[in-house]
């Protein structure tokens, strides 16, 4: 029973009225009155603080008042941070690709190919060759027209036995061939003999992606084409372009000479590759 009677005194104190009177000091008249209990107090309390801190909350979340908190950033800083990091993702993609190619470009002035490069060395220029090679046997009637398809082939890069839209080089010096082109002894290249002084020319359209001297190959210019094409020209008298300059095809870019120690006389080192491969120029240049 006294267990009973203490809940119930318990609960009577939540229920028990309060009544809350504001009355005018001077004539005691009563001017404002408000009937209370301890429960209605709580349920005011509760739901005002949740009411608070549901304000404050939308006011950080979704205002501007945010940026006067400390440890939060204003929105235009937060838009150049994500923006500034997109462009950094951006050029550290640009200078991978630039670190690739002019990897590669230094690979085609040092000669240094690895073994996994020079097992595919050549692969396209060999498709061409086996095809050329074969012997169809044509009938004396067609021999005229195969003459002349064969010489418009000759001088068009082939990828995969597939011609690339047209692509013609230009001689870039007439001459003798010294040194033919010999992919097992490192070879990639043939050498055309010419006076010293003889103008050298761009074999077609590009830039300039390098124009310097080297020990060995003394004065060398590389220049990149369309389609991946790149063609090299070593042991030069003296460089006309520089490096990033647009070249037409045949236009002057250098003259011949006996530069370098690997030179062995008044003579053009001509190279073209095709995406990494290197390519036999005399399947697509008449030199003489």
């Amino acid at each position: 029973m006294a267990k009973r009677k203490k809940n119930k005194n318990q609960k009577s104190k939540w229920t028990h009225h309060y009544r809350m009177v504001v009355l005018n000091d001077d004539t005691f008249e009563e001017r404002f009155s408000l009937k209370l209990n301890r429960l209605n107090v709580f349920i005011v309390t509760l739901i005002s603080a949740v009411l608070l801190i549901g304000a404050t909350t939308v006011l950080i979340a979704f205002t501007p008042i945010r940026e006067y908190i400390p440890g939060y950033a204003d929105v235009t800083t937060k838009r150049n941070s994500i923006q500034l990091t997109k462009e950094t993702d951006s050029i550290q993609q640009v200078l991978r690709t630039n670190e690739e190619f002019y990897s590669r470009i230094k690979m085609l002035l040092n000669g240094d190919i690895t073994s996994e490069e020079y097992e595919r060395i050549d692969s396209t220029a060999k498709v061409e060759t086996d095809i050329e090679i074969t012997n169809l046997k044509p009938i004396k009637e067609d021999s005229l027209l195969r003459e002349e398809v064969a010489q418009e082939e000759r001088y068009s890069v082939i990828a995969g036995a597939k011609a690339k839209t047209n692509f013609v080089f230009f001689p870039p010096v007439k001459g003798i061939i010294s040194g033919d082109y010999d992919a097992e002894i490192k070879h990639y290249a043939v050498d055309v003999a010419a006076t010293t002084g003889t103008p050298i020319k761009a074999a077609a359209d590009g830039t300039v992606v390098f124009a310097s001297w080297s020990v060995e190959t003394g004065h060398t210019m590389l220049i990149e084409h369309a389609y991946g094409l790149i063609t090299v020209y070593k042991h030069a008298g003296s460089l006309l372009k520089e490096q990033n300059d647009k070249v037409l095809a045949g236009e002057v870019i250098a003259s011949v000479g006996n530069t370098g120690e690997l030179t062995t006389g008044p003579h053009l080192h001509f190279e073209i590759w095709s995406d990494g491969y290197s390519l036999d120029p005399t399947n697509f240049i008449n030199f003489e």
